[in-house]
């Protein structure tokens, strides 16, 4: 071992894939294996022992997770940086990994120049996704923050759809006209829409509102 050798330890239940693994960093001089394990628990364990660089753990092994792992790894003093190596890249997953505090999430069809790159990075402390895992958080950042209404602007919309006048959603509800204003112009902010139809259209459309039974009497379910 040289010193600016990466010290490593690889962690999968299936011994297929963990020898696969290590094979494949195996020729590149620049990382070394010291350690492996079947589960999680004797991956913590061997990290508080050896305190490796870079942990690379399967997502979901027996005894403690992945994730288990990698929070009980970046709580101990050891510094090891995780990197989490599994086949899942649904939402829930990616999430409970970045907020366990991994560094980085690959999925297994990783070339193996892209695992050591990515090993590399790692112990530099770089961030490092999969494609695929990258393409997903950003889909999700760039969807719009769902509208929450609260529940008297629900009232006060719940008076519009029944066709009532400003005055009198203010006596049903017992507030004054011009606060049914302010929570009118707030909806129509949240919903982003410029008059009191098109909020009770948008709030259905979104679910805000309960949709109308047949024999529901409010104005735009009259049939003529």
């Amino acid at each position: 071992m040289t010193d600016d050798q990466i010290r490593i330890v690889v962690a999968d239940d299936h011994a297929v894939m963990r020898a696969g693994v290590v094979a494949l960093l195996a020729t590149d001089p620049a990382i070394e294996v010291v350690g492996e394990a079947g589960n999680g628990r004797e991956a913590v364990e061997l990290i508080e022992r050896l305190t490796p660089d870079v942990a690379l753990l399967d997502l979901r092994m027996p005894i403690m997770d992945g994730v288990e792992a990698t929070t009980a790894i970046l709580g101990g003093p050891s510094g090891t940086r995780v990197l989490i190596l599994t086949t899942y890249d649904t939402d829930s997953e990616i999430e409970r990994a970045v907020e366990a505090g991994a560094i980085g999430y690959l999925l297994k069809d990783t070339s193996r120049e892209q695992l050591a790159d990515a090993i590399r990075s790692a112990a530099r402390g770089q961030t490092v996704l999969a494609p695929r895992v990258a393409e997903r958080i950003v889909a999700r950042m760039r969807q719009p923050a769902p509208v929450v209404l609260t529940s008297r602007e629900v009232d006060v919309l719940n008076g519009v759809a029944d066709g009532l006048s400003n005055a009198d959603i203010g006596r049903r509800l017992v507030i004054a006209e011009a606060t049914v204003k302010t929570h009118l112009l707030r909806i129509f902010a949240k919903l982003d829409v410029s008059d009191r139809t098109h909020a009770v259209v948008t709030a259905l459309e979104r679910g805000l509102l309960a949709r109308p039974g047949p024999g529901d009497q409010r104005p735009w379910n009259r049939r003529s």
